[in-house]
């Protein structure tokens, strides 16, 4: 197995005057470890879109899953789905990723805009070959993956962006194609380069999307692991287990909170600057001690970052309050969600009664909710997590 690990996002945008959305994405894993990433678009909008899409992303996924030939899967989807009654078609669009041990993909498509891929930030002409199942033009690819390799799955509601509003035939594939390599950045995650192109389709719709519009990006890269530590340990012999336990680690690291802060600056055998600039009115200014990435202030600063991590995994609407401030909680927020992949958790158990609040249960612990809920957003990224508790 290789160094490298995949980075997913994806989000839709419902069509104007709907609640539900007849767009679905599902991401599952075999039983020997391949990614499977499948998107559907149900036919038409609302209740009976959504049924058709989750249907298929659902059946799908299980017999990619199980390893079963794309012609089974094509004849169980055409066999299953319901008939529309309208139309007398069942009807369900699709586009099926899956990704072997990090070093090849296998692209599925039914009539869905194709694929857009990206290397070395430019457009890639991957191979296709065509197939006719059940009537249905599918087409195969396999490709030899490469780090920062790109692939943008997309309904149709992407390239149907504009139509006779801002643009007369819509945003066609060649220009999402052009607009996803003039945005290109060797950094950026899977879910920024979805919520830049899905707030662009937004812009051409006006607002008020004439269809359900889904992006889903995978990116291939390098595992970048991180260790965070934040809080004393309960028992005030473990301080050395605990520092121990995170600094052998390799990659960045992150010290929280300013007993903390003092621990590791003593562990370390490095003295501990602080800083009196504030980048931010509401977030303490950050520290240095050599030997750490970042040091800050503990619990007002994690609030803030689990503020942030709570937006990206919804709409990403703060992206732009974070990804250049100096501020601690900004600079924590771009290296737990942008750059890490594997992130180790080092929390002390020790109480601060000045983050007790009286409105709540005695045993109530702020920290511990934060370090919980941080957690959670991250493993929504696709983040691998681990929490120890000293």
């Amino acid at each position: 197995m290789n160094d490298l690990c995949l980075d997913v996002g994806y989000r839709s945008l419902i069509k104007y005057g709907e609640q539900l959305c007849g767009d679905m994405v599902a991401v599952t894993k075999s039983e020997d470890g391949d990614f499977i990433l499948v998107l559907a678009d149900g036919l038409g909008s609302g209740v009976k879109a959504n049924i058709l899409s989750t249907l298929t992303t659902t059946i799908l996924s299980t017999m990619m899953a199980e390893h079963i030939s794309v012609e089974d899967c094509v004849t169980t989807i055409a066999a299953t789905l319901p008939v529309c009654s309208k139309r007398a078609v069942a009807y369900s669009t699709f586009t099926i990723i899956k990704i072997t041990d990090n070093e090849e993909a296998e692209i599925i498509q039914y009539d869905n805009p194709m694929v857009i891929m990206l290397r070395d930030g430019k457009s890639y002409d991957y191979p296709k070959t065509e197939k006719i199942i059940e009537n249905k033009k599918i087409y195969e690819s396999r490709i030899k993956l490469q780090c920062d390799d790109v692939f943008i799955a997309m309904s149709d509601g992407a390239i149907y962006a504009g139509v006779e509003q801002v643009l007369n035939y819509g945003w066609q594939r060649e220009n999402i194609e052009a607009f996803a390599e003039a945005c290109y950045d060797r950094n950026q995650t899977a879910t920024i380069i979805t919520s830049l192109l899905l707030e662009q389709c937004d812009l051409l719709y006006g607002q008020k999307p004439g269809d359900d519009t889904t992006v889903a990006t995978v990116k291939l890269r390098k595992r970048k692991p991180l260790s965070l530590i934040m809080g004393p340990p309960a028992d005030p012999k473990d301080v050395n287990k605990m520092m121990n336990a995170a600094f052998s680690n390799k990659g960045r690291k992150i010290v929280c909170g300013g007993t903390t802060s003092s621990l590791a600056a003593e562990y370390l055998g490095k003295p501990m600057q602080t800083e009196l600039t504030y980048f931010d009115p509401e977030i303490p200014p950050t520290s240095k001690i050599e030997g750490v990435d970042l040091v800050t202030e503990g619990v007002i600063t994690m609030s803030r970052v689990l503020e942030y991590a709570k937006d990206y995994v919804d709409k990403n609407e703060r992206y732009d309050e974070w990804r250049k401030k100096k501020d601690g909680a900004s600079q924590i927020a771009r290296m737990l969600f942008t750059e890490a992949t594997d992130i180790n958790f080092y929390i002390g158990r020790a109480i601060n009664p000045a983050h007790q609040n009286p409105n709540l249960p005695i045993t109530f612990n702020i920290k511990m909710n934060i370090v919980e809920q941080l957690a959670q957003c991250l493993k929504i990224m696709g983040k691998n997590i681990n929490v120890s508790y000293f």
